[in-house]
């Protein structure tokens, strides 16, 4: 009997919910936000983040996209001169930038340290917070892991409600602080259910962001080349403007007046679908998979084959999708990846792993080559593709990649959160109904 209502219902919901195209276009509906361009329908304005990938421009009476290089700018700072000003001093820099996101400024050298210092000072877990990673222990996914710690750790905060401006501020402080032990705490308790060691890392206080996470997964004190790497990943993630889904979730839920780790909780979760995130390891399982199938991963051909093949549904994962390629914004470049390619060119060759570099520059060129032509529109690597690269080259577990990405964008989704603060505006679209659907169906029906 459950069974026979439940194929009822699925018959009548694919009856309702499947919307003509006509009546999209009729309406003028924005399915998913976006203009028919594709571009994303202007919803709000930030001072945080913002990407450009292309000009609007008029051609034959209509408005078009005309791509541009990609360029990513944090509260009016360009990333690449962030990046490359880090490099040129040799040293660490996502504090700074957690900083700068959250005031809209970058710290002097004595805010900067005491901004390190309290980061640091908070990286511990209590036991309440311990006792709730030790309860995820069962779950088999990651992100899920983090989204539920996230939100149980309003029961450990007395002012978890409160609508202050400062405990706002204080609460996002402490959960950026608190990510990375949260993270590889919850990596190695699961681990440990599942049989292998149990390795439990006090955070160092004097290391940073950087340091410590590599530092608290296996308990060895980190290469300083590989945790400045690491902090420079941690760089190019945190942050992107607000029309990312994560972000936007965390604007909208935000904007109801919840509290911040329902807020900060939200963005987790909706790195939990595939269509928004977890490219980064299935970048990593498609170049495995292709390295295993061609033997030799030299011979353009055979590469060139192996990626039709994946776009064919044929090989892969039978997505139809080349991991690691495409952008809502970004159609020429993205800066990311441009910036982690060169990283990945010198790390590789360090670790003895130059092929696999040649083979992720190869399938680079030979995978926006074709794209572009099949779509008619440039289509790049996206920042997923090298950092899956750097991350496996560091050794850092698949199963850690996403949290990684949520790690590095709290510091985004945090100053977010408090910027939907300062609006006071409850976000809420509009939709409508056919306009049959009431004819056919009368409220009043008896």
């Amino acid at each position: 009997m459950g069974e026979e209502i439940t194929q009822k219902i699925q018959q009548l919901l694919l009856m309702h919910d499947t919307i003509p195209q006509e009546v999209i276009d009729k309406k003028n509906i924005k399915l998913g936000l976006r203009n028919a361009d594709g571009s994303g329908v202007k919803v709000g304005i930030t001072a945080k983040g913002t990407c450009i990938g292309y000009d609007m421009i008029e051609k034959d009476g209509k408005r078009v996209k005309q791509p541009l290089p990609g360029k990513l700018f944090y509260a009016n700072r360009d990333v690449e001169k962030i990046i490359s000003g880090l490099e040129l001093e040799k040293r660490f820099g996502y504090e700074e930038v957690v900083f700068l996101l959250l005031s809209g400024e970058l710290p002097n050298e004595t805010e900067l340290e005491q901004f390190k210092d309290e980061i640091g000072r908070r990286r511990k877990l209590t036991r309440a917070e311990r006792n709730i990673l030790v309860q995820e222990a069962e779950n088999y996914n990651q992100i899920y892991v983090l989204h539920s710690a996230i939100a149980h750790l309003g029961r450990c905060d007395v002012a978890a409600d409160s609508s202050n401006l400062g405990d706002i501020i204080n609460q996002c402080i402490n959960i950026i602080a608190k990510l990375p032990t949260m993270i590889t705490s919850g990596y190695n308790f699961t681990r440990f259910k599942n049989g292998g060691d149990l390795i439990m890392v006090v955070p160092d206080e004097d290391m940073c962001t950087a340091e410590n996470f590599l530092y608290m997964i296996n308990g060895e004190k980190p290469d300083t080349y590989d945790a400045m790497l690491f902090d420079k990943l941690l760089i190019l993630h945190a942050e992107h403007g607000g029309g990312s889904n994560s972000t936007f979730v965390v604007r909208t839920v935000a904007s109801s007046g919840a509290n911040t780790y329902m807020a900060l909780g939200a963005g987790v979760s909706s790195l939990s679908g595939h269509l928004h995130f977890g490219s980064d390891q299935s970048v990593i399982e498609m170049m495995r998979a292709m390295k295993k199938k061609l033997k030799k991963t030299d011979r353009e051909k055979d590469v060139r084959n192996y990626i039709l093949s994946i776009l064919d549904k044929k090989s892969g994962d039978r997505s139809g999708q080349l991991h690691g390629f495409g952008h809502a914004v970004y159609t020429i470049s993205d800066p990311r990846s441009i910036i982690l390619k060169n990283y990945a060119d010198e790390y590789s060759r360090q670790k003895g792993r130059i092929e696999d570099f040649h083979l992720f520059a190869m399938v680079e060129e030979m995978g926006s080559e074709i794209l572009s032509e099949r779509f008619n529109t440039p289509i790049c690597a996206n920042v997923d593709f090298y950092s899956a690269l750097l991350y496996n080259l560091m050794g850092i577990p698949d199963d850690l990649f996403t949290p990684i990405f949520a790690m590095a964008r709290m510091a985004g989704w945090s100053s977010h959160r408090i910027e939907q603060r300062q609006e006071g505006k409850i976000i809420r679209p509009a939709y409508i109904m056919p306009d049959n659907y009431l004819k056919e169906y009368p409220l009043n029906r008896k």
